[in-house]
């Protein structure tokens, strides 16, 4: 039964079967779920490794299309996630509300809690774009298209934070925990399954333990896949120029095109895939507790490390300018820039300025939305006994804060050196996955060089990890009807997935490079991003309703509607 209307405030669903495998390769596992999910994983791998060139063409196609289409899909709903974010945070009432039941404390310290979110959020993305967003909204970027400032000039900087900050802020993070919102809350308050189809309950009732229960699941488990092997074929391409600028040989980085900026080789790429999701597999067998907690730990020790560094050495004063110059006109121009949708009118500047936000925005939109199956279930999972304000207000503002000082930091230094002149163009000629590097070969000598290139491999190799081993989990908690214990066997599927994501992003690496792999979480995220519409709605009703029994003295908790079950029969 889905949630009651006012009139008749009865106590929520607090009971979801899902049917489960009871012995065998599957048990513990739906696989009405898992099994259709390994099939369309598999068949994707085999289509990009043996049809090579009708991959090729299909991936361009829908590049060409399909974003298109779906332009001011992407556009509205991110900002839509973004409202109804806030809205739930700071309404006294339904701030209040917590993610399990009254006075349950959390599971882990704030400072465990932030760092696992964060690694498994945006960590590589982060290190790959921290140069490489600035960078280029410098030196292109809708002021520029429209004649208002000129490219790669002084002028040019403070617009390129404003849109470097649009796409890493609140836009991504509210997306994420719209999504953990409305998992977390079900599950912990109703004992509902920790699994996507628990969230859609307040609208559909007990009809998402069937079928349309089943797809829900099955598409959150495709985008999870395509969305991780995103952030894993950027951070393969940053580790490989990484391991090329410590030396390892010349045959990491090839030019596959006369004119191109060196990229990653195949031998490369099948190199780094194995160590670095061989090394996830192994850490995903050791649990959220064990082994994803203890990186994530490392990791934001080393992410301060590296940017004390920058401040001390690069261009600290200038980084915390923009910093402040750029949260002031992100504040000031979000409502319009988080609705503005650009369309090709038949004008130079139009059509400019078109591209550049499917470019950009709508690519990000689509990637935060594909992401978020993964990172919404694993904040969910980690932060049981929180407040809804603290929830929210944690899981949007603190990681995006994060985001925000690294890239004025690293990325402020990166640009006053190419302004200086004291870089020679050497950064803006890198590629993406190579300026952070070269902006070190700038600020430092030789050795130190080598000794902090060193440090970013580390770090990409713990973030990357991190990810993955976080993806394989969540993928197996929804498989597993959301039952997350160790009793039920898990490691030929967690193997599976690991496997899997290392062919989707080595087969599509070698393909096409990360636009090939772009364009496939494109596809995989729109499905998605409707269920994640839903569950924005779906979590506004069951909260609002919650209230309203509360008012009337209802039960809102499965605790206490047994204990009044248990009182009645007494």
């Amino acid at each position: 039964m889905s949630e009651n209307t006012a009139t008749s405030v009865n106590p929520p669903l607090v009971d979801l079967p899902i049917k489960t495998a009871k012995s065998g390769f599957y048990n513990g596992f739906s696989t009405l779920v898992t099994v259709p999910a390994k099939v369309i994983i598999t068949l994707l791998i085999l289509w990009v490794i043996v049809f090579q060139e009708q991959a090729s063409a299909v991936l361009k196609i829908a590049n060409t299309t399909l974003i298109r289409e779906f332009a001011g899909w992407y556009v509205y709903l991110v900002a839509f996630l973004m409202l109804v974010a806030f809205v739930l945070a700071v309404i006294p009432k339904t701030g209040e509300l917590r993610l399990g039941n009254p006075g349950e404390e959390p599971e882990f310290s704030r400072f465990s809690w932030f760092a696992m979110l964060f690694g498994a959020g945006i960590g590589v993305g982060m290190l790959t774009y921290s140069t490489g967003e600035p960078l280029a909204h410098f030196q292109n970027n809708p002021d520029i298209i429209r004649g208002m400032v000129d490219p790669i000039s002084t002028e040019a900087v403070r617009p390129a934070y404003v849109y470097t900050f649009l796409h890493w802020g609140p836009a991504a993070w509210a997306t994420y925990a719209l999504v953990g919102l409305a998992v977390g809350y079900v599950s912990y308050r109703r004992n509902l399954p920790l699994t996507i189809r628990s969230s859609l309950a307040p609208l559909f009732g007990k009809a998402m333990s069937g079928v349309a229960g089943h797809v829900v699941d099955i598409v959150a488990v495709v985008a999870t896949i395509l969305g991780v092997a995103v952030t894993m074929g950027f951070g393969v391409e940053q580790f490989v120029a990484g391991l090329s600028r410590l030396g390892f040989g010349d045959w990491l980085m090839v030019t596959k095109e006369p004119g191109a900026t060196p990229s990653a080789s195949a031998p490369a790429i099948i190199v780094a895939l194995v160590l670095l999701v061989g090394a996830s597999t192994l850490s995903a067998l050791s649990g959220v507790g064990r082994g994803i907690k203890w990186l994530s730990n490392l990791n934001m020790g080393l992410s301060f490390l590296l940017l004390a560094v920058f401040i001390v050495a690069g261009s600290g004063l200038l980084g915390f300018g923009l910093l402040f110059t750029g949260i002031y006109d992100y504040i000031v121009t979000l409502p319009s820039l988080a609705t503005t949708l650009w369309s090709a009118d038949g004008t130079a500047t139009g059509n400019a300025l078109a591209q550049w936000q499917l470019d950009w925005s709508v690519f990000y939109w689509a990637w935060w939305i594909a992401f978020a199956p993964f990172v919404g279930m694993f904040i969910a999972r980690v932060s049981r006994g929180r407040t809804v304000r603290e929830y929210v207000l944690g899981v949007v503002l603190v990681p995006a804060l994060m985001c925000f000082i690294w890239m004025a930091i690293v990325g402020g230094t990166a640009i006053d050196l190419e302004l200086s002149g004291a870089a020679e163009g050497s950064i803006l000629a890198a590629g993406i996955s190579d300026q952070l590097f070269a902006t070190l070969a700038v600020l430092f000598s030789p050795a130190v060089t080598t000794i902090l290139s060193a440090l970013v491999v580390v770090l990409l190799m713990t973030y990357l990890i991190t990810s993955v081993d976080s993806a394989i989990l969540i993928v197996n908690t929804i498989n597993g009807a959301g039952d997350e214990e160790d009793e039920v066997e898990r490691r030929h599927h967690i193997l599976f997935w690991g496997a899997a994501i290392a062919l989707v992003v080595g087969g599509m690496l070698i393909l096409g490079g990360t636009d090939a792999i772009g364009v496939t979480m494109i596809i995989g995220a729109l499905p998605f991003s409707f269920v994640v519409a839903l569950m924005a709605i779906s979590i506004m009703k069951a909260i609002i309703f919650d209230l309203i029994r509360k008012k009337h003295d209802v039960p809102c908790t499965a605790e206490a509607i047994e204990a009044a079950d248990i009182a009645e029969a007494q």
